[in-house]
């Protein structure tokens, strides 16, 4: 994840504790302080995806899950989900993220969050938005939760194309408004493809309009249904960023700058500090040193970021779903993922790589291989090279960096 926001205008933002080792955590009385400060993104405790239902009453476009309104069999009982959290709590996961399907259409869903928030975990919720009632968004609050990340995809009838459902568009922002009025912190998640690339001016015209806080833009990761979905052309993507840029110093002049991330795709924040670079900004060495400690993708899936499945299955993350570590119904997510025997351990090594980035990158094939940047990028998003080459050791085809940029000597 990248924070556009913090590394083109140097204000604080929350949680750069995690992303840049520095700073302090999310205001949330419920949570733990013991794992607020990791030593360095390598030895961070994960955040953790947690899809705690595949039913879902959208038909979106790019579900990873490829989700439908119908119940699925296998899904972990109130028991087992009793003992994740637990687990989870006492292993001090840096947060969990509940997601689905739809999550509001588990049937315990408020006894979880009460249970999770209770034993200190950061708990936020990823949900399409259109189930919040003013009961459920009272309920949030109440709990404790962190935040809640209300998928939007376009404006109007583009946003209701991707969901599949008449009035999705409407819904969510009903259920946004609905957490604003109670005062639970709420924001928007996007993901960026080619069909609604065009519509970015209005997305963020709307966010500006409404008064949004905080707002993910998501590079497309195809897999789930989103195979059939179009990825954006390296143009597009540089197009968006410099968008996402542009936006972030008009708020900030503005006095009213806003969390303006981006997800799954860690060139961009190479992306950003070249073009620093070519206009002498003066933040330019102290995004340098953030990007360094964080590492990119070096440091994400199967290491920063973790995956529970609707079956228990533990994965590298909640896109990678085609490499399991392990299964939460025979043994602990904490004890796969500092696992120490076969399987797991064999896996987790080789995905984890070496604590030297160089010696990582030369075991990668094609633009990665080279590109002089690996010690902030990582790789890309490993999870997106391992779609598109069959291995885990591929280039990302994300990455929109011209060659010129990727051969480009970084003196400061």
């Amino acid at each position: 994840m990248t924070n556009i926001t913090k590394l083109w205008t140097g204000i604080s933002q929350p949680a750069d504790h995690i992303r840049y080792g520095q700073g302090g955590g999310d205001a949330n009385p419920h949570a733990s302080t013991a794992a607020c400060m990791p030593g360095s993104a390598r030895t961070r405790k994960p955040i953790v995806v947690w899809n705690i239902t595949r039913t879902c009453n959208l038909r979106c476009v790019h579900c990873y899950a490829d989700s439908h309104a119908e119940r699925y069999p296998g899904e972990l009982s109130w028991e087992q989900c009793c003992a994740v959290i637990d687990d989870l709590a006492e292993y001090q996961v840096n947060a969990l993220l509940l997601s689905g399907g739809e999550p509001t259409l588990h049937p315990q869903l408020p006894q979880l969050l009460e249970r999770a928030t209770e034993r200190g975990l950061k708990v936020t919720i990823s949900t399409n938005g259109t189930r919040i009632t003013p009961q459920l968004a009272a309920l949030f609050k109440k709990l404790g939760v962190a935040y809640v990340g209300i998928s939007l995809d376009g404006i109007g009838a583009v946003h209701d194309q991707f969901r599949g459902v008449p009035g999705a568009f409407d819904g969510a922002i009903r259920g946004f408004k609905l957490c604003e009025e109670v005062g639970q912190k709420t924001g928007l998640r996007l993901t960026l493809t080619r069909n609604n690339v065009q519509c970015m001016e209005q997305i963020l015209d709307f966010i500006e309009r409404e008064d949004i806080r905080r707002v993910c833009f998501y590079h497309l990761v195809p897999t789930g249904r989103g195979v059939d979905v179009a990825s954006l052309k390296p143009q597009e993507a540089r197009g968006a960023i410099d968008m996402l840029i542009a936006r972030a110093q008009k708020w900030y002049d503005e006095g009213r700058p806003r969390e303006l991330l981006t997800v799954t795709q860690p060139a961009d924040g190479v992306y950003l500090l070249l073009r620093q670079l070519r206009e002498g900004h003066p933040l330019a060495q102290e995004t340098l040193r953030l990007l360094t400690w964080n590492g990119g993708g070096a440091n994400s899936s199967g290491r920063g970021i973790a995956n529970i499945d609707t079956q228990g299955n533990i994965h590298p993350d909640q896109f990678w779903q085609g490499v399991t570590l392990g299964n939460v119904k025979q043994q602990k997510f904490s004890e796969v993922w500092e696992a120490t025997s076969e399987p797991s351990a064999a896996q987790l090594r080789e995905l984890r790589g070496s604590d030297d980035p160089l010696e990582r990158q030369k075991r990668l094939t094609g633009p990665c291989a080279t590109c002089r940047h690996f010690r902030i990028c990582g790789g890309g998003f490993r999870t997106r090279a391992a779609f598109a080459n069959g291995n885990w050791y591929g280039s990302d085809p994300g990455c929109y960096l011209t060659e010129e940029e990727r051969m480009r000597e970084i003196y400061i």
